[in-house]
Parts: C-alpha cells; structure tokens; sequence
C-alpha cells in the first residue's frame, strides 16, 4: 500500500484509492486539499478488482468499475474515512470511441459522490486497437512507443502534449465529486448506488 499526505497539524483524514496507480493516488489527494483546503489527508492505494472487464467499453461499465471499487476498498480497509473509486472507459462513437473517467467518492457515514471527467475522442489508430480488445493503455504505449503510459501523463496527457496530464484531467473530476461532501445540508441523488 503506498501513501501520501497532506502536511497539516490537524489529524489527517484516512482517504484510501481503489488504485496502486501513482497518478489516481495523486489526483484524490490533490482533489481533496483543494476542495478542503483547511483539512489533512493520508492518502493510499490499495489494489482491489473492478468488477468490469480492464478496459470497460461503456458508460455504465466504467462508472459501475468505480463503485465497485469502492466497495472492495472498504472490505479491504474498513477503518477509512474515505474510499475513492477512478474508473477509465470508453464508449464506441460510430467506429471511434471516446475518453473519459468515473470518479466515485463514498464516505465511512455513507454519503456517496459521483463525477466523470471531460470526454474526448481518440485517434482512429487507437480506437482500432481497443475494438481489438486491447486496453487503451496498452494500445497507447504501442503507438506512441511509450512505457506504461497510464501511470504517467495518460492517453489525455500524450495527445495535448502534456497540457492536460492524467493528473489534472482526474484533479476536477475528484473535487465534481466531493461536491456532496462540501455541501451536507442538502441532499444528492448520487447516494443511490447504480
């Protein structure tokens, strides 16, 4: 299990990532200073199975991926404040498909927050290797001639050049997410799992 934190004198906050993966870890942790500037966290990955396949082909995959990751984080490490679930998918676009990521965020009292990224379209060499059945990562690594891209800048992050890195692209998903979270005297929907 790998961690970050927040340095704060306040006693952090025990947020655990469904994720090993360094750039979903760093997201979370950044979300969450930036939406709760005030508060410390302890931030760490745990790896837990998704539930959908490794490359989810749908909306619905990729955002059901991300609640059921919350679910095996919280079996795993039940004692967190907060579990967080960041699912990538695609979904076909006639004989493309487009980018994005789920963001689900639930915390020890049950309150639920889901978000997804920007969407975005990616280059038909790509979408011919995922309809392939390879996962964009990998598919990505192999165009680009790149090593284990999703641990780094992402798919998002190779096509503008590192003006969105993977990173920031999740960054405002994670603070859409925590709106619930920010704002408890009123009541969202996302609590209802899909």
């Amino acid at each position: 299990m790998e961690s970050q934190e927040a340095t704060s004198q306040i006693t952090p906050q025990k947020v655990v990532v469904a994720s090993l993966n360094p750039v979903k870890t760093g997201a979370v942790l950044e979300g969450f200073s930036r939406m709760f500037p005030g508060s410390a966290y302890q931030v760490s990955g745990v790896s837990v199975p998704s539930g959908v396949p490794d490359q989810p082909l749908s909306d619905q995959d990729t955002l059901q991926g991300a609640l059921n990751r919350i679910q095996n984080a919280h079996a795993l490490e039940p004692d967190a404040d907060f579990w967080v679930g960041v699912e990538g998918g695609v979904h076909p676009d006639g004989e493309t498909f487009q980018s994005f990521a789920w963001i689900a965020v639930e915390s020890k009292e049950g309150r639920t927050g889901k978000a997804r990224t920007a969407t975005y379209y990616l280059a038909q060499e790509t979408a011919n290797l995922i309809g392939g059945g390879m996962e964009l990562g990998h598919a990505d690594d192999l165009i680009f001639g790149k090593t284990n891209s999703k641990q780094h800048s992402g798919s998002v992050g190779i096509l503008t050049g590192d003006v969105i890195t993977r990173t920031s692209y999740y960054v405002q998903a994670v603070i859409l997410a925590l709106i619930p979270f920010r704002n408890t005297q009123l009541t969202f929907r996302t609590e209802e799992r899909s």
